[in-house]
């Protein structure tokens, strides 16, 4: 079937009717209910936008030729990978950015496990007992590995592909001890673990965190987690599958809205994008067999997302992402800047220079991730990984300062915001929209574009997308770390030592002692 409009998806998510609770309360109607309602009237423009932009948002089906979303193509071109970019970069439009979740981010990572299936075929070897109880494959057969897995992923690519499929995920689990192991906590299953394998499926119980979007998809995409240590200690934690929002035992616990049900000229950006996270209950939930991807593996789980090359895929729509979030505040700050006469100011310049630089680092890194792109063993073409990399270790680190900026720049006309409503009152309305005024805008003008700065940065929604920002891939000083160790060092010590090799001395007597 070709790609859902906005009204397909709403129909979908009233039908499926999932297991949400928010505020103590089960969602009866996730489609009306206050905390979702606007979010996903955002989310349905997006699945519209497809087809007033087919040009851009959509190709022919490989295998049904209906026309399908740009986001799920496995480009094999550098113009492809471009092609595929550019739908992101519409998509991320509609929100300046700030729809950390939309479909596209995890569309990218089922195309890449999907076309990397081969890579799960290293399988269980625990599957071997199942082989002898389905009675279909011998025990040495599933010992080695099991090829079935392998076709789950790349099925589950064009199933999600053919059908539009949106998807929210689960990667961590709950915080109880970090410093022990899952296995080592003083209670082992708290988290989301495997109970039972049989010859239908397994049955998997726990929690998991932290879904965004959790309850307003399809589906639901369990992934390998990446920090699995322990090795065949870790295995009963090492799952990834793919399942319905609506599969019994399956709640989705959302955090307290940042939708407070105001107007969009009172809360621009919160009334519209607040995407809302979620705990995500398994409650002895029936996964099938061709629903499972990775199963008590701890070894898959740990190479899934380098091997697959599925972090890449993901990395290049999170750099397309952010790039227009620093369009998006950039033309922000501007408008304040302009909006009160501050833009003459050398230390106003300046801070300004500081976003435009943050947004011309991540176009470059964008440009060489593109045009270094090479085809990997799975016949994709994949961005240069490194310069992905260094953008999405440094972004987390600079995002705090650039809402810093816009905050500063504010100043305290970021505090006397009145709302719609003050102005639309005949006593206090003319006073405050003259009172209020700006260089060359009205009052009523100014204080519209100073409530969407707030909502940027002091709001509950500013506060949640700053820290979202912050920890999106991870603990910033732990990606550091890793991205420290994994670093070609060599060549640059290398030219040191041919330096200092130039210069002709004879050693120090003592040295020849």
């Amino acid at each position: 079937m070709p790609a859902k409009t906005g009204k397909e998806y709403i129909e979908r998510l009233k039908q499926a009717n999932n297991n949400i609770y928010i505020h103590g309360e089960r969602v009866n109607d996730v489609t009306e209910h206050a905390a979702f309602k606007n979010v996903i009237q955002s989310m349905a423009k997006l699945y519209d936008l497809q087809y007033e932009k087919e040009d851009k948002l959509l190709y022919k089906s490989p295998t049904t030729g209906d026309k399908v979303g740009m986001t799920f193509l496995q480009p094999k071109t550098i113009d492809d990978l471009i092609a595929r970019r550019m739908a992101m970069t519409e998509w991320a439009k509609v929100s300046g950015g700030m729809m950390g979740r939309s479909p596209d981010y995890l569309n990218a990572e089922v195309m890449a496990m999907g076309v990397a299936y081969d890579f799960f075929s290293e399988g269980d070897p625990t599957l071997a007992l199942i082989g002898g109880i389905i009675g279909t494959r011998g025990y040495d057969f599933f010992s080695e590995g099991d090829p079935t897995l392998a076709e789950n992923a790349k099925n589950y690519y064009e199933y999600a592909r053919e059908n539009d499929i949106s998807l929210t995920h689960t990667l961590i689990h709950p915080q109880v001890n970090r410093a022990k192991a899952q296995h080592e906590q003083k209670d082992a299953n708290v988290a989301l673990h495997l109970v039972e394998k049989n010859k239908d499926g397994i049955i998997v119980d726990g929690i998991r965190l932290l879904a965004t979007q959790g309850g307003i998809t399809d589906e639901i995409l369990v992934f390998p987690s990446t920090v699995k240590k322990a090795g065949e200690l870790d295995d009963p934690y090492s799952l990834a599958f793919a399942i319905p929002n609506n599969t019994p035992g399956l709640k989705f616990i959302s955090r307290e809205s940042f939708d407070y049900g105001k107007n969009q000229w009172d809360h621009p950006l919160s009334s519209r994008f607040e995407e809302g996270d979620a705990i995500v209950s398994f409650e002895n939930v029936f996964v099938p067999w061709n629903r499972v991807f990775v199963c008590g593996n701890s070894s898959i789980c740990n190479r899934t997302f380098r091997e697959t090359n599925a972090v890449v895929h993901m990395a290049h729509q999170v750099v397309a992402k952010n790039i227009v979030k620093t369009e998006f505040l950039l033309g922000l700050a501007l408008s304040v800047m302009d909006a009160i006469g501050i833009d003459q100011f050398q230390h106003v310049q300046d801070k300004g220079t500081e976003i435009m630089l943050a947004l011309e680092t991540m176009r470059s890194h964008l440009y060489r991730a593109e045009h270094n792109a090479k085809l990997d063993k799975w016949g994709t073409m994949t961005p240069d990984y490194a310069a992905l990399d260094a953008a999405r270790n440094w972004y987390p680190r600079v995002y705090p300062r650039l809402v810093e900026i816009l905050r500063i720049l504010g100043a305290s006309g970021l505090m006397g915001i009145p709302t719609q409503a003050d102005f639309q009152n005949e006593d206090i309305g003319a006073l405050i929209d003259r009172g209020l005024q700006g260089k060359n805008l009205e009052g009523y003008e100014r204080v519209q574009l100073f409530r969407l700065a707030w909502d940027m940065t002091m709001s509950a929604f500013g506060s949640r997308q700053m820290h979202y920002e912050y920890y999106f891939f991870g603990d910033p000083i732990r990606m550091g770390m890793t991205y420290f160790e994994g670093y070609e060092k060599e060549p640059y010590k290398e030219i040191i030592r041919d330096f200092l090799g130039q210069v002709k001395s004879d050693k120090s007597s003592f040295l020849n002692v």
